[in-house]
Protein backbone atom coordinates (compact mmCIF):
# COMPACT_ATOMS: atom_id res chain seq x y z
CA UNK A 1 0.00 0.00 0.00
CA UNK A 2 2.83 2.40 0.80
CA UNK A 3 4.23 2.03 -2.71
CA UNK A 4 0.85 2.80 -4.26
CA UNK A 5 -0.09 5.73 -2.04
CA UNK A 6 3.34 6.80 -0.78
CA UNK A 7 4.24 8.72 -3.92
CA UNK A 8 1.29 11.00 -3.21
CA UNK A 9 2.34 11.70 0.39
CA UNK A 10 3.37 15.34 -0.19
CA UNK A 11 -0.06 16.06 -1.68
CA UNK A 12 -1.90 14.09 0.99
CA UNK A 13 0.02 16.02 3.63
CA UNK A 14 -1.03 19.27 1.93
CA UNK A 15 -4.64 18.05 1.93
CA UNK A 16 -4.39 17.27 5.67
CA UNK A 17 -2.96 20.74 6.35
CA UNK A 18 -5.60 22.51 4.24
CA UNK A 19 -8.61 20.57 5.53
CA UNK A 20 -7.49 20.75 9.18
CA UNK A 21 -6.84 24.48 8.85
CA UNK A 22 -10.20 25.22 7.25
CA UNK A 23 -12.08 23.08 9.77
CA UNK A 24 -10.26 24.86 12.60
CA UNK A 25 -11.11 28.25 11.11
CA UNK A 26 -14.80 27.34 11.22
CA UNK A 27 -14.60 27.06 15.02
CA UNK A 28 -13.13 30.56 15.10
CA UNK A 29 -15.88 31.85 12.79
CA UNK A 30 -18.45 30.53 15.25
CA UNK A 31 -16.84 32.39 18.15
CA UNK A 32 -15.96 35.62 16.38
CA UNK A 33 -18.89 36.12 14.02
CA UNK A 34 -21.64 33.86 15.35
CA UNK A 35 -21.64 31.94 12.06
CA UNK A 36 -22.29 28.24 11.43
CA UNK A 37 -24.58 27.81 14.41
CA UNK A 38 -22.27 29.57 16.84
CA UNK A 39 -22.72 32.54 19.10
CA UNK A 40 -20.37 35.53 18.93
CA UNK A 41 -18.33 36.00 22.10
CA UNK A 42 -16.67 39.14 23.45
CA UNK A 43 -13.36 39.69 21.68
CA UNK A 44 -11.62 40.63 24.93
CA UNK A 45 -12.26 37.27 26.58
CA UNK A 46 -10.63 33.86 26.70
CA UNK A 47 -13.11 32.58 24.10
CA UNK A 48 -12.44 35.68 22.00
CA UNK A 49 -8.71 34.96 22.01
CA UNK A 50 -9.46 31.34 21.14
CA UNK A 51 -11.63 32.52 18.26
CA UNK A 52 -8.82 34.70 16.91
CA UNK A 53 -6.31 31.85 17.14
CA UNK A 54 -8.75 29.45 15.50
CA UNK A 55 -9.96 31.72 12.69
CA UNK A 56 -6.76 33.52 11.75
CA UNK A 57 -4.54 30.55 12.59
CA UNK A 58 -6.76 28.12 10.70
CA UNK A 59 -6.67 30.29 7.58
CA UNK A 60 -2.89 30.68 7.85
CA UNK A 61 -2.42 26.92 8.30
CA UNK A 62 -4.67 26.19 5.32
CA UNK A 63 -2.70 28.63 3.17
CA UNK A 64 0.60 27.30 4.46
CA UNK A 65 1.72 30.69 5.76
CA UNK A 66 4.08 30.56 8.77
CA UNK A 67 2.71 27.07 9.34
CA UNK A 68 5.17 25.86 11.98
CA UNK A 69 4.81 28.67 14.53
CA UNK A 70 1.07 29.10 13.92
CA UNK A 71 0.41 25.36 14.22
CA UNK A 72 2.46 25.26 17.43
CA UNK A 73 0.31 28.02 18.94
CA UNK A 74 -2.88 26.26 17.76
CA UNK A 75 -1.65 22.98 19.27
CA UNK A 76 -1.05 24.72 22.59
CA UNK A 77 -4.50 26.29 22.48
CA UNK A 78 -6.07 22.87 21.95
CA UNK A 79 -4.04 21.35 24.80
CA UNK A 80 -5.17 24.21 27.05
CA UNK A 81 -8.80 23.75 25.94
CA UNK A 82 -8.63 20.03 26.63
CA UNK A 83 -7.20 20.31 30.12
CA UNK A 84 -9.35 23.28 31.10
CA UNK A 85 -12.71 22.19 29.68
CA UNK A 86 -12.67 18.46 29.01
CA UNK A 87 -10.30 16.69 31.40
CA UNK A 88 -12.22 17.77 34.54
CA UNK A 89 -15.24 15.84 33.18
CA UNK A 90 -13.40 12.51 33.05
CA UNK A 91 -10.13 10.83 32.09
CA UNK A 92 -10.91 9.48 28.61
CA UNK A 93 -11.52 11.89 25.73
CA UNK A 94 -14.40 9.73 24.47
CA UNK A 95 -16.14 10.22 27.81
CA UNK A 96 -15.39 13.90 28.35
CA UNK A 97 -16.10 15.12 24.80
CA UNK A 98 -12.49 16.08 24.15
CA UNK A 99 -11.69 13.91 21.12
CA UNK A 100 -11.65 16.83 18.70
CA UNK A 101 -9.39 18.92 20.94
CA UNK A 102 -6.95 15.99 21.26
CA UNK A 103 -6.93 15.36 17.51
CA UNK A 104 -6.41 19.03 16.66
CA UNK A 105 -3.66 19.26 19.29
CA UNK A 106 -1.65 16.40 17.81
CA UNK A 107 -2.35 17.21 14.15
CA UNK A 108 -1.14 20.75 14.72
CA UNK A 109 1.86 19.56 16.71
CA UNK A 110 2.77 17.35 13.74
CA UNK A 111 2.29 20.25 11.32
CA UNK A 112 4.51 22.41 13.54
CA UNK A 113 7.25 19.79 13.39
CA UNK A 114 7.05 19.06 9.64
CA UNK A 115 6.27 22.55 8.34
CA UNK A 116 4.02 23.65 5.52
CA UNK A 117 5.14 21.26 2.78
CA UNK A 118 4.03 21.59 -0.82
CA UNK A 119 1.15 23.66 -2.09
CA UNK A 120 1.82 26.39 0.46
CA UNK A 121 2.73 30.04 0.52
CA UNK A 122 5.79 29.14 2.61
CA UNK A 123 7.09 26.89 -0.19
CA UNK A 124 6.60 29.68 -2.74
CA UNK A 125 8.41 32.19 -0.50
CA UNK A 126 11.48 29.94 -0.28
Amino acid sequence: MQKAVGRFSPYLYAALRIIAGLAFAQHGAQKLFGLLGGKAVPLASQFGLAGIIEFVGGIMIALGLFTSPVAFIASGEMAWAYFQSHAPRGFWPIQNGGELAVLYCFIFLYLAAVGSGRLSIDSIRK
